[in-house]
């Protein structure tokens, strides 16, 4: 398995994430969205394997303003204002190869191992 978390310190889903790999031994990548975001390619591949952009997005994010703009902007519009604005994404986004979750779901990691 190739885990990686990416999140930000402050979060408390993405610390038990986090803390679920660390309690199987089960090593996983921590990049930290404040200091270092997702590339394009990977905000692509996370959309195509979680179902859209949409379901990245998080609606009760603090950037209120950036997420009721994303509501009224074209597909490619809204990718590169996610890509610019990554703190309106739902954390923690976990990836296993081409597979991806957002937010804490164990239940879909057990069927990783």
């Amino acid at each position: 398995m190739n885990i990686q978390i990416f999140g930000t310190k402050k979060s408390f889903d993405t610390k038990k994430a986090q803390r679920y790999f660390k309690e199987r031994r089960i090593s996983f990548q921590f990049i930290d969205l404040k200091e270092k975001g997702m590339s394009k390619g990977e905000l692509q591949s996370m959309a195509n394997a979680v179902g859209g952009l949409d379901k990245l997005i998080n609606p009760d994010a603090k950037d209120a303003d950036t997420v009721a703009l994303l509501q009224y902007l074209a597909a490619d519009q809204k990718f590169e204002k996610v890509l610019d604005n990554q703190q309106v994404l739902c954390e923690p986004v976990v990836r296993n190869g081409k597979k991806a979750t957002v937010g804490y779901q164990p239940d879909v990691w057990k069927g990783w191992e």
